[in-house]
């Protein structure tokens, strides 16, 4: 199975500096036609090794080893060294097969609660949280964003690496495996940006992984509008390999209330 080759960006684009969205890389019939090759490709595994470690994937959930978003993610949060956090609690939206949830107990994260609309990837996450041994600090929860959590649940971290492709505001999701490619009219990010901010516990972070690929500049439109700022804590130029040589720009946002 072939890696993203990640490329460190010595200094990030300023907010006017990044694409639209638009073209061949921002096509949202691309990434749904990347979705349907997912689920259908004959060398898809029912398990598959990450991190040395041994994952199940379950039939109609995100296939991480067909795109390189899940790692750029695991290593944009520091999860890759176990140990590597004294503790504190971290929420991950959109967990898929739960691979990044786990390996945020894994990194010394003691509750970690693994979020997912689709019912199939919060089995799939409850399944390898046991298959880890970590099914005790990892709690897998069928929500729509926020809405299946308790109404007081803070988080030192809340993480989302977001469908970020747009599509139009009219489109129908034609199963539950494209929710994790798309997301028509970005209602899903408005909701997200708006949200994720009262989640956080004193001191903690809203943070959401989206890349060039997606609409930057409605990104931050929207931020505004919810009376939000965007702080972009690193970025990464990610080779995408399985689907060609392409070069996209992975970033991490930090979503905090607007002071003035």
């Amino acid at each position: 199975m072939s890696q993203a080759q990640l490329e460190p960006v010595v200094a990030p684009r300023p907010r006017g500096g990044f694409a639209h969205g638009h073209g061949p890389l921002g096509s949202y019939e691309r990434s749904l036609g990347r979705s349907r090759e997912s689920l259908t490709r004959k060398d898809r595994p029912r398990t598959f090794t990450m991190y040395g470690r041994e994952w199940h994937l379950f039939p109609e959930v995100f296939a991480p080893v067909y795109s390189p978003s899940t790692r750029v993610g695991i290593e944009f949060l520091d999860l890759v060294t176990p140990g590597a956090h004294d503790g504190g609690s971290f929420l991950e939206m959109g967990c898929g097969t739960g691979l990044t949830a786990t390996m945020a107990v894994l990194a010394g994260y003691d509750r970690v609660v693994a979020s997912d609309i689709n019912t199939l990837a919060v089995a799939n996450a409850a399944a390898n949280a046991e298959r880890h041994g970590v099914g005790d600090r990892l709690r897998a929860v069928h929500s729509d964003l926020f809405k299946g959590l308790e109404p007081g649940e803070r988080f030192d971290v809340v993480f989302w690496s977001s469908n970020y492709v747009l599509a139009p505001v009219d489109y129908t999701y034609r199963s539950p495996h494209e929710q994790a490619y798309v997301d028509p009219g970005y209602r899903t990010h408005r909701r997200y940006l708006a949200e994720a901010p009262l989640r956080v516990a004193a001191n903690g972070r809203a943070l959401l992984h989206f890349s060039d690929r997606g609409d930057v500049p409605a990104l931050y439109r929207m931020a505004d509008e919810c009376g939000r700022e965007l702080r972009l804590l690193a970025a990464r130029r990610v080779r995408e390999c399985e689907y060609g040589d392409d070069m996209v720009e992975h970033l991490l946002f930090e979503i905090v209330a607007r002071t003035a």
